[in-house]
């Protein structure tokens, strides 16, 4: 209970939370369209213009590990309010049904790992499936691509994949234009796919790519979500501290059984996984000694075996669905 001689202590935090460049009581997800509101493809510099950039700057400013109580109060009450949205959004689309892709962010849009990312979670997304990852460049973006481009010939794609080549990093001036040159080049409004940034990592823009985006504050919250959320399995590509810290979470999260049942860990590159980064080894003498359990991995470079082993457990979750219900 607040008594009315505390009220006076609350009026500042009123007061700072509305004036910050963020709406802490929103009521849906972010899309491109909003958090790049002001940027414009004539003029690349009219980005640091946009909303991302405007809470961007709003946030480096007060400080990543803010001491004002005021703007913790303002952060958490967004950060709250998109937690709440996906609750939203997943009341809409299946939690079975969502894969997620992990991977480097500073993986270039003229690698072949890049490619092979569009193409795989395209194919995924015209199967049913809805794309889920960090939201933001590198392999992210290549997630988000691929769903975006889903119904598409395999010729629309290549050409997109030319267009957005012109800029490979996201350090490019162009990388944000030649993103929005594609998808005013090839609109849909079929397709769903949902990113989850964080404006910790402020410097890598969010995809625009995706269509549904839940940028995060606090990054512990977001990279729970980014793991938690694809109950249809999780496929790993080539990255490094950040998806090689996920690897990890996400074995936790099955072999414990946080929501009831285990989700598939699909490896893709095998000797990424196994020499130069050996972590499926390392996972697999762990089953062994019985240090971890419930574990449901797949270490490929076959895309049809991707898409093979997330439709079995699709044909699993079918012939007992009393067995993954979330706990």
């Amino acid at each position: 209970m607040i008594s009315d001689a505390n009220n006076a202590n609350f009026e500042p935090i009123v007061e700072h939370v509305k004036s910050v460049p963020f709406d802490v009581s929103r009521k849906s997800l972010y899309n491109a369209a909003e958090l790049y509101d002001g940027y414009s493809l004539e003029r690349p510099e009219s980005f640091d213009e946009c909303l991302d950039a405007r809470i961007y700057r709003h946030y480096i400013s007060t400080g990543k590990q803010t001491n004002s109580v005021e703007e913790t109060v303002a952060r958490t009450l967004h950060d709250l309010s998109i937690y709440v949205a996906l609750g939203e959004f997943f009341r809409t689309h299946h939690y079975l049904h969502c894969v997620g892709i992990m991977g480097g962010h500073a993986l270039l849009r003229t690698d072949d790992m890049f490619r092979q990312i569009v193409f795989l979670s395209k194919r995924l997304t015209e199967l049913g499936f809805f794309m889920l990852s960090g939201g933001g460049p590198g392999a992210m973006e290549a997630t988000h691509l691929g769903a975006w481009l889903a119904g598409r010939n395999n010729h629309q794609v290549e050409d997109a994949l030319h267009i957005i080549s012109a800029a490979p990093s996201f350090n490019n001036p162009r990388w944000l234009s030649s993103a929005f040159e594609v998808i005013d080049k090839y609109p849909q409004g079929k397709y769903e796919s949902l990113g989850i940034p964080t404006w910790l990592y402020g410097h890598e823009p969010a995809t625009p790519f995706a269509t549904h985006i839940a940028k995060f504050f606090d990054n512990s919250i977001r990279e729970n979500h980014i793991l938690t959320f694809p109950f249809g399995g999780v496929i790993y590509t080539p990255g490094s501290a950040g998806t090689i810290q996920e690897v990890f979470q996400d074995a936790v999260q099955n072999h414990y059984l946080s929501y009831g049942f285990s989700s598939p860990m699909i490896f893709l590159g095998s000797k990424f996984w196994t020499e130069e980064v050996p972590l499926y080894p390392l996972l697999q003498k762990m089953m062994e000694n019985g240090k971890y359990k419930n574990l449901s991995m797949t270490l490929t470079d076959d895309f049809e075996e991707v898409v093979g082993k997330l439709l079995d457990f699709q044909e699993q979750v079918k012939a007992h669905p009393e067995d993954f219900k979330l706990k």
